[in-house]
């Protein structure tokens, strides 16, 4: 019996992301120096995920 093709495994998917976790944002943001510590991480700009 073979295995569903929605069953593979993570690293062969290499499809880019439109949705960013928020810790991702933070770091793309902190990474530009839109972001200082002690900020708080609600309602934070959205971001573009790194190409």
């Amino acid at each position: 019996m073979s295995m569903h093709p929605s069953l593979k495994s993570a690293s062969k998917i290499a499809a880019r992301r439109n949705v960013l976790k928020r810790y991702e944002r933070i770091d793309i943001l902190r990474a530009k120096g839109k972001w200082k510590e002690g900020d708080r991480a609600y309602g934070i700009p959205k971001t573009k995920p790194p190409a």
